[in-house]
């Protein structure tokens, strides 16, 4: 018999057939008290069988609920080992997305992060942040633009770095984004350029060498009334060669490709002012793997 049977007793409750206790050990009488108005005085009060099954029921389901979350913190335990289902890993690791458990870089280089580990996360922490500023707004403004470089770039191709970037913002790229000729933005505008990396992966790797792969989202453009080049978004993919040099990841070469790039939402777009202020209002991250 189960706590909450009609009896109202369990199987270990002390009771005996001819009305003893063997609670305590000893065979005592039972004396039995009135059960309320209306009784005899004797009968035996009866437990609430729902009572007692609730409390199971609910004692039942936090304990359900607590080993449930305690299997999702572990990452699962499926049959494939790596938190899923043996699906042959169509779901992402909880790794995916988990903290490293390394503390992020707290060292700058002006105001670009640095001191990076030697490693891949480390490799992963730099080509993500040097994202971030190569393609920033700060980037149309040749002595801003040197001086990312001189932070982010190998030393040995930082020169090949600062030829191609200088004929690339020209004053042709200006005037398709709505510039003055020498890459200013005009009065009562706020020009927007902005790099969001997504994730990173690691590609190729040695001690010193590491090639990175970073997803990113990106807003560009000129915020303003009557801006004939609005703000838009893009998704593109920056693939980043660094190399160990004195003490800090630095990059080598650099490249970008289209995509991935998600279906677009039905979110309503923003004024220009939104935007600007949203841009102005909202700073940027240290990004570390």
């Amino acid at each position: 018999m189960s706590l909450g049977d009609e009896s109202g007793y369990g199987s270990g409750s002390g009771r005996t057939d001819d009305g003893y206790s063997t609670i305590g050990g000893t065979r005592q009488t039972r004396t039995r008290l009135p059960d309320g108005e209306g009784g005899d005085g004797y009968s035996t009060p009866r437990r609430p069988a729902r009572n007692s099954r609730s409390l199971v029921t609910v004692v039942g389901v936090v304990v359900l609920l607590i080993a449930a979350i305690a299997f999702a913190n572990m990452g699962g335990g499926g049959a494939d080992g790596r938190g899923g289902s043996g699906n042959g890993g169509n779901k992402p690791d909880s790794s995916s997305t988990a903290a490293t458990g390394t503390k992020p870089v707290d060292g700058k280089n002006g105001t670009i992060a640095s001191s990076f580990a030697h490693d891949d996360q480390g490799a992963q922490s730099a080509a993500a942040n040097y994202s971030v500023a190569l393609g920033s707004a700060e980037m149309f403004d040749k002595p801003k633009r040197d001086s990312i470089l001189n932070a982010v770039i190998a030393p040995s191709a930082v020169n090949g770095f600062r030829t191609t970037l200088d004929q690339a913002y020209s004053a042709g790229l200006f005037k398709n984004l709505g510039l003055n000729d020498d890459g200013s933005t005009p009065a009562g505008f706020t020009f927007i350029s902005r790099t969001t990396p997504i994730g990173t992966k690691v590609t190729k790797s040695s001690t010193d060498q590491v090639t990175v792969e970073v997803w990113c989202t990106g807003l560009i453009g000129l915020a303003g009334e009557g801006s004939t080049n609005p703000v838009t978004d893009g998704w593109f993919t920056i693939t980043m060669e660094l190399k160990w040099v004195s003490g800090d990841w630095k990059a080598v070469t650099h490249s970008q490709k289209d995509g991935p790039a998600p279906v677009g939402s039905d979110t309503r777009a923003s004024s220009a002012d939104e935007i600007a202020d949203a841009v102005n209002g909202f700073g940027g991250f240290t990004y570390a793997r």
